[in-house]
């Protein structure tokens, strides 16, 4: 498909407007005043088949900032339901998105929701608006986890204006225009089993199934749940697969209700999210979850706990629980396997052999007490001592700078340089009883633990920047972030562990 050079020659679909009319609510968007796009994203633009000219094209400000509709579309924003902090709070929905419409990409369908657009029938108690705090973290993160191989939102365009937005104190208005297939959740399911409206939850199971999930029509044996089963168990290991990828970067999402639960496998809903720096298997990176309900341990048993919730909304449509349960047996065995294996490739092991569990744990564990960088840690062990022989301004380049020493040594990223000098002895004996030649493996290694992540520093300097109207920053880490495993010559300190200050910045629901 050649790419388009204005908005209305896109290829748009409205699927999720033509499920019932109380799926959602028509409304237009609230416009901002003089707004402005402070940045554009031409690797999101190709996806939907917009050539970059058009990112600078006037008619793109109007759609992305809702000032006018996408062509051909159909704005709307959805209802649904979900457990907050593992509380049913009820009604939901949209409180400030409006789903513009579905475009048809080269590769696909994306829906496009503009963030932030003010007000809609869900908004509660809110303003509908989004800040450019918030906006330029989940600009940023979404893409940060594309970058990584992990299933997420995409970003396509960031705007701000002068409109002031109250909340602790006065802030900047922003909108965010995110991409995916589908933004259904867990919660949408959940709302309408609350509601006791198994036709509606049929027709929303079918609208998923028949579009994201056809493979679960087959084989269905004559049994009429058969695809809904099936769709409950393609949900759950896509999932756990999801969990795997989040836990061996360190990143914690922060507010895993099952309103932000993708029913796709996507990461969703960029809040009080957060990237380790120092380990701590009990860290919290929302300031509003006082009891650590979403910290980075827990984070797989809490899906595997919206996952039930899920199950149970679909008892209308499932007879007996054992299909379900057994379609929820699968989360443990597919989180498991999809851990050893990124374990693997982090550790350049080429095989799971017996003793693997222990050594993983033990470095989890040193790590932890030590509160060890969690990224460079990883790094680091590419050129442990006595396993590469890259010559030393290799390993410089590897490790993130050009001149003078490395980044610290693996050993002296711990307060415990004994137990760090044992346990590289234990890994190092176990990576030579593979044979395996080690450039193959520094390689590997290399190619999998990033050298720039989204720190939550990062993601603050560049919002200190853009609210000066100054786009460098994102603009640099969306470039770094791409390719996180790939060294860029002169961003060094993209590379080096956080300053002491960046441990007093704090993130929360609020935006």
């Amino acid at each position: 498909m050649a790419a388009v050079r204005r908005l209305g020659e896109l290829t748009v679909a409205n699927s999720f407007a033509g499920l019932p009319a109380d799926f959602y609510t028509r409304l237009a968007t609230r416009p901002l005043k003089a707004p402005r796009v402070l940045h554009a994203n031409p690797a999101a633009a190709e996806l939907l088949g917009l050539d970059p000219q058009v990112l600078a094209q006037p008619e793109f400000l109007d759609v992305v900032s809702g000032t006018c509709p996408l062509p051909g579309g159909d704005t709307l924003s959805a209802v649904y339901s979900g457990h907050q902090f593992g509380v049913w709070a009820g009604q939901l929905g949209d409180g400030r998105a409006h789903l513009l419409g579905e475009v048809i990409g080269p590769t696909g369908p994306w829906e496009l929701q503009l963030k932030g657009a003010g007000m809609t029938p869900y908004s509660r108690m809110g303003d509908g608006r989004a800040v450019l705090r918030s906006s330029v973290r989940e600009y940023l993160a979404s893409e940060a986890m594309q970058g990584l191989g992990i299933p997420t939102t995409r970003a396509l365009a960031l705007v701000t204006a002068d409109d002031p937005v109250f909340r602790e104190t006065v802030e900047t208005a922003a909108v965010v225009t995110r991409m995916a297939p589908s933004f259904v959740r867990f919660g949408s399911f959940e709302h309408w089993a609350a509601n006791k409206r198994p036709d509606y939850l049929r027709a929303l199971a079918d609208y998923v199934i028949d579009r994201h999930y056809p493979a679960c029509r087959e084989p269905a044996g004559g049994d009429p749940a058969a695809p809904y089963v099936n769709l409950l168990q393609a949900v759950v290991e896509r999932t756990a697969q999801l969990m795997a990828a989040w836990q061996v970067v360190g990143f914690c999402h922060g507010v895993m209700n099952t309103d932000n639960m993708s029913i796709l496998g996507l990461t969703l809903d960029y809040g009080p999210y957060g990237f380790m720096d120092a380990f701590d298997a009990r860290h919290i990176c929302n300031h509003t979850d006082t009891n650590g309900r979403y910290a980075w341990h827990a984070q797989p048993s809490v899906a595997q706990w919206n996952l039930i919730r899920l199950a149970s909304s679909l008892r209308d449509l499932v007879p007996g629980d054992d299909a379900l349960r057994a379609a929820l047996g699968r989360f443990e065995p597919v989180l498991l396997e999809s851990m050893q294996q990124r374990m693997m490739a982090k550790l350049g092991l080429a095989d799971w052999r017996a003793g693997d569990e222990q050594l993983v744990d033990d470095l989890w564990r040193l790590m932890h007490e030590s509160h060890a960088d969690f990224t460079l840690s990883f790094r680091q062990l590419a050129h442990a001592p006595g396993l590469s022989e890259s010559p030393t301004q290799r390993i410089r380049e590897d490790l993130g700078t050009t001149a003078g020493p490395a980044l610290t040594p693996f050993v002296d990223l711990f307060t415990d340089r004994d137990a760090a000098h044992a346990w590289l002895t234990r890994y190092r004996e176990r990576v030579l009883a593979e044979g395996r030649p080690w450039q193959e493996r520094a390689e590997g290694m290399l190619a999998v633990n990033p050298l720039y992540v989204l720190r939550n520093y990062l993601a603050q300097q560049a919002i200190d920047a853009a609210k000066a109207g100054d786009a460098s920053e994102i603009d640099v880490l969306m470039r770094l972030l791409a390719h996180p495993c790939v060294v860029q010559p002169g961003m060094e300190r993209y590379a080096a562990a956080p300053p002491a200050w960046a441990n007093h910045i704090e993130v929360s629901c609020s935006s």
